[in-house]
């Protein structure tokens, strides 16, 4: 099985069609937060149509500048993974969108305790899979995967704690646009792709009785 993720979207609609070579021949896409600009259903559905454009299936959560409302949209959508999970086979994908608390105010932010809770619901459905993927907007803190330019840590403590108390294979995050990069937390491999129209993306194997991850990126736009 091989899925495909990335976020930090932000309205790149030609970053996505770009993309499409890779994403037709994924099993699966995951969309890991912030598909618009301070957008709502409108704009998040227009991402939705693109990426299903070539995606033969696609999961997601909502980022921190996604307006509430997109959360809902997933959800009628029947894609969402916002404090919820599937299980493909041995796999099981759960996850938290949305963001902690930042001094920008933005549309989506959780309390941690919120995000604690809503990792906690997601992973209790798929807790006895043999493979564990977990998709979270925020990165934990203290990590490679939240640094700002200036060195500051800006990550969540729950999603960190998480981690260490449940060890998913691999854990996708983003929403640090300028920390992209891989980590390790534990057994838990974490991977930031940074800014989508950037070029980054994850792309994550099922193969071998283990879950293969990778950061890649687009070739230079021409």
């Amino acid at each position: 099985m091989r899925i495909v993720s990335f976020g930090d979207i932000h309205m790149s609609l030609h970053t996505i069609e770009r993309l499409g070579p890779e994403l037709s021949v994924a099993d699966l896409v995951i969309l890991s937060g912030d598909l618009t600009n301070y957008g709502g259903r409108d704009d998040a559905v227009t991402v939705l149509a693109a990426t299903r454009r070539h995606a033969r299936a696609v999961l997601a959560v909502c980022g921190n500048l996604d307006m509430r409302e997109v959360i809902d949209l997933l959800d009628d959508e029947g894609i969402s993974l916002h404090g919820d999970a599937r299980r493909i086979g041995d796999l099981g994908i759960f996850g938290c969108g949305g963001s902690n608390v930042t001094p920008l105010r933005t549309p989506t932010e959780l309390s941690e305790a919120e995000i604690a809770a809503l990792l906690e619901r997601g992973h209790a459905r798929v807790a006895d899979a043999p493979h564990r993927l977990m998709v979270c907007h925020t990165p934990p803190i203290d990590s490679a995967t939240d640094r700002l330019l200036n060195g500051e840590h800006v990550g969540s403590p729950a999603v960190r704690h998480f981690i260490e108390m449940h060890q998913p294979e691999v854990c996708i995050t983003g929403h640090i646009h300028e920390s992209a990069g891989v980590d390790r937390i534990g057994a838990t491999v974490v991977l930031n792709a940074g800014a989508f129209r950037e070029g980054g993306y994850i792309v994550v194997d099922d193969a071998n009785g283990a879950l293969h991850a990778r950061l890649t990126r687009l070739s230079a736009a021409t």
